[in-house]
């Protein structure tokens, strides 16, 4: 179906979506005073913390985090992409989905899928009939079945076969340029990107062909070319074999990350169908979030070499930010000059399964690596090991697993756990940086009365009761410049140019920002509304005329610290007298 989805139906499904009834089909609730509670499905827990709130439309779990509208819960645990989602929704209420037929990038789009999935089909057709590329597969020991299952192609050499057939007119090249299958000259000149290479296409979690990878069958260079970064493909959030595994597999207990395409297709041919591979590009958060999606088994499967040893601690390092109880990450490295292809095939299914079985777990690798250069007998090896982890221990969440990590790297270094984590804590300087990378967690204190931030107090305000900021004047925001105004005042303009939408409906807006990781917690908190003299409007028309003399008093401070520099403006000498 063409199109987009429009913004209005979204709003408007979330708010007559029932999310107990949606979450209540796949989880056992129960009533809890105007909530329902369980033991969350995100994570292991005996004791509930996994929240539904009727009236807010979404949920929160107090233990891991996790929130979100009807539409984010069909998405994390039935796995569903977005528009799958919104389907599904709009067919439990009885709804069609619209579309905007009037959005030309949503036909375009559709166009290059098209496009794509064309090419993917014509270098199909061309394998059988170059025997080269047959000869290569069988050395490698790829069948035909998983040639055909993976969608390998041949394309063959030749600077324009691609353009030729693709290309007829100026329309058609502008399209071929866009999804990265040609390439243009200084002279204005087209000639295809990939030519006598094997070809792989890479699906997104729909099977759409969203770009290619393609290897040499000889000595050539590069070995393996990818398609570039497009409207359609993005290396940093594709992994290559994921939506094969999805397809093979009902349930995915674990995943295994490889780092070529012939890794994958070879694992998948001796029916290790759980292999997904990195596409020229170093593990990624996307990636990782992708994974802990479909699975809590993460193992990461490199060669033994230097390069291999390095690809697995950047994994290592990206993986940190988001272990958590419940999730496990393993890393498995192969002996000398071998990769998963090369191991599989001479020694077997079995075998590298039992590799992995066998691979280090993370908190194992971490502190072996930092303590592989360090002599652990003497005082300073161990606090050098000590200073090296604090920067990676710091990025763990707090939980279970930072605690059980804190303890194993006590042992190493001889310490008690509550001795080191008093060493180990962050200095001013780190926390610091975390509140830039966390505006709405740590938002700076307003006033001198000790009570949370005004500016978090108005947001968890308007979160619980949109309808109350209708009529704010939030020009203010405008000169404010702490952390979370902008963000509350986008909030606020959106309440306004919206005036039907729901606490859900706002989650929803900001579910892809950095920001609504946090909007959910604020969200989750308990308003006295059912009180005679609260008055949710008044309460923010209050804390905006507390951040107006907050904005009042930074501006009267930035212009004396310029009239002390000698830098201030006649115009401005007068502002500063005026605001006296």
């Amino acid at each position: 179906m063409a199109g987009r989805i429009p913004q209005a139906f979204i709003d408007d499904l979330i708010a007559r979506a029932d999310v107990v009834e949606v979450v209540g089909r796949r989880v056992p609730l129960k009533k809890a005073g105007r909530e329902f509670k369980a033991c969350c499905p995100f994570h292991d827990e005996k004791t509930p913390s996994f929240t539904v709130s009727p009236t807010k439309g979404f949920y929160h779990c107090f233990g891991c985090g996790a929130h979100g509208t009807a539409i984010t819960f069909l998405m994390e645990y039935d796995h569903m992409s977005f528009v799958d989602a919104v389907e599904t929704l709009a067919a439990m209420l009885g709804v069609e989905v619209p579309r905007d037929e009037s959005d030309r990038p949503a036909r375009r789009y559709d166009e290059l899928f098209d496009l794509n999935a064309r090419v993917a089909r014509g270098w199909q057709q061309q394998l059988s009939g170059h025997d080269d590329a047959v000869d290569y597969l069988k050395k490698r020991g790829i069948d035909g079945a998983t040639a055909k299952r993976f969608g390998l192609g041949f394309a063959p050499d030749g600077w324009s076969a691609v353009l030729d057939r693709y290309g007829k007119d100026a329309e058609a090249i502008e399209r071929l340029l866009s999804v990265g299958l040609i390439i243009r000259k200084d002279n204005g000149r087209h000639y295809d990107r990939f030519r006598d290479r094997l070809m792989f296409p890479i699906r997104d979690a729909r099977g759409r062909t969203i770009g290619f990878g393609g290897r040499t069958l000889g000595d050539g260079e590069p070995k393996y070319l990818n398609s570039p970064e497009t409207v359609l493909f993005h290396k940093g959030r594709e992994l290559y074999g994921l939506h094969e595994a999805r397809q093979a597999l009902r349930n995915i207990e674990r995943l295994v990350v490889v780092e070529g395409y012939m890794d994958v297709v070879a694992l998948a041919r001796h029916g290790i169908d759980f292999a997904v591979g990195t596409l020229g590009t170093a593990t990624t958060p996307e990636h990782l979030n992708r994974l802990f999606r479909l699975t809590d088994n993460v193992d990461f499967c490199f060669d033994g070499d230097r390069a291999g040893k390095q690809a697995a601690w950047r994994a290592l390092e990206t993986a940190l930010p988001l272990i958590r109880e419940g999730r496990q990450v393993r890393f498995t490295f192969l002996p000398d000059k071998h990769d998963p292809d090369s191991y599989v095939n001479e020694f077997g299914a079995d075998a590298f399964v039992a590799a992995l079985d066998g691979g280090v777990k993370l908190a194992d690798y971490l502190i072996s690596e930092l303590a592989s250069d360090v002599d652990l007998d003497s005082v300073d090896g161990r606090a050098r090991l000590a200073e090296r982890a604090r920067p990676l221990i710091g990025k763990v969440p707090e939980g279970v697993y930072r605690e059980l990590l804190m303890d194993s790297l006590a042992a190493a270094v001889g310490l008690s756990a509550d001795k080191l984590k008093q060493l180990l804590k962050p200095g001013r300087d780190n926390d610091a940086a975390r509140d830039k990378q966390r505006p709405l967690a740590k938002i700076r204190r307003i006033g001198s009365h000790g009570g949370p931030s005004v500016i978090r107090r108005a947001v968890t305000l308007l979160l619980n009761h949109p309808e109350a900021g209708r009529e704010l004047d939030a020009s203010v925001l405008a000169e404010l410049e702490r952390p979370g105004a902008a963000l509350l005042r986008k909030l606020i303009e959106t309440v306004q140019s919206e005036p039907n939408i729901s606490t859900a409906g706002l989650l929803e807006r900001w579910r892809h920002d950095d920001e609504g990781r946090y909007l959910g917690k604020l969200a989750a908190a308990n308003i006295p509304a059912e009180e005679a003299e609260f008055d949710a409007a008044a309460e923010l028309s209050q804390c905006l005329g507390q951040l107006k003399l907050v904005a009042r008093k930074d501006r009267i401070d930035f212009l004396i610290q310029k009239q002390r520099d000698s830098s201030l403006s006649d115009d401005e000498l007068a502002e500063l007298r005026g605001l006296r």
